[in-house]
């Protein structure tokens, strides 16, 4: 089976695109990382590409005038990649750039959605007081954090827990959770029916 091509859309330090990039290494996804974009030029996300040696670029949103604009150059640099993997990416995509790769965009986020969407995930689970939170990895849509759910993992939310405490527990689970959710993608065994994923025993033949 040939490697999945993967691009990356990382906003911050980088540290789920460390995980990928592990991950590909030890061998537990066949795929390769074609290239990380960053709308950020400082953001660590760059560094850690370039020290993999994977191609890395910035695309900062205030080199283009209207967002379309920002987004056609993204899809532009993602040309020919199999599945595009936002690793922190801080920017909410258009409806219109995801219907250029349906089924084809995925997203980690910071708690068990349908809960807690949006920025601040583990600040909104600490303060509402829930018992337990997580990580989501999931398909994009056109909303915020609203497509169908692939994965998820959860964790206890201890009394004591400040919003930066539940998050360093959280990453945790997403360096082990998102690797499993590309490799499933790399094996051919994820489909989607209506809102659900479907994850088959065996990848397409």
């Amino acid at each position: 089976m040939s490697k999945l091509a993967i691009g990356v859309l990382a906003s911050g330090r980088g540290s789920n695109l460390a995980s990928i990039i592990a991950a590909i290494e030890t061998g537990k996804i066949n795929g390769e990382i074609k290239i990380v974009l960053s709308d950020q030029p400082r953001a660590q996300a760059l560094v850690r590409a370039r020290e993999a040696g994977i191609g890395a670029r910035a695309i900062p949103r205030s080199d283009y005038s209207t967002k379309a604009e920002f987004e056609s150059a993204l899809a532009q640099a993602l040309a020919g990649v199999d599945l595009v993997v936002l690793a922190g990416f801080m920017r909410l995509l258009s409806p219109q750039f995801v219907e250029q790769f349906p089924g084809k965009i995925m997203n980690i986020h910071p708690a068990l959605l349908p809960s807690f969407p949006g920025l601040d995930a583990q600040k909104q689970a600490v303060e509402y007081g829930v018992r337990f939170s997580g990580c989501t990895v999931h398909f994009v849509d056109g909303g915020m954090d609203t497509g169908p759910i692939i994965l998820q993992a959860a964790v206890p939310v201890l009394p004591e827990d400040t919003p930066s405490v539940l998050a360093e527990r959280i990453l945790i689970e997403e360096h082990r959770l998102y690797p499993e959710a590309i490799s499933l993608y790399a094996q051919g065994r994820l489909s989607i029916l209506g809102r659900r994923v479907i994850i088959s025993e065996e990848g397409a033949k």
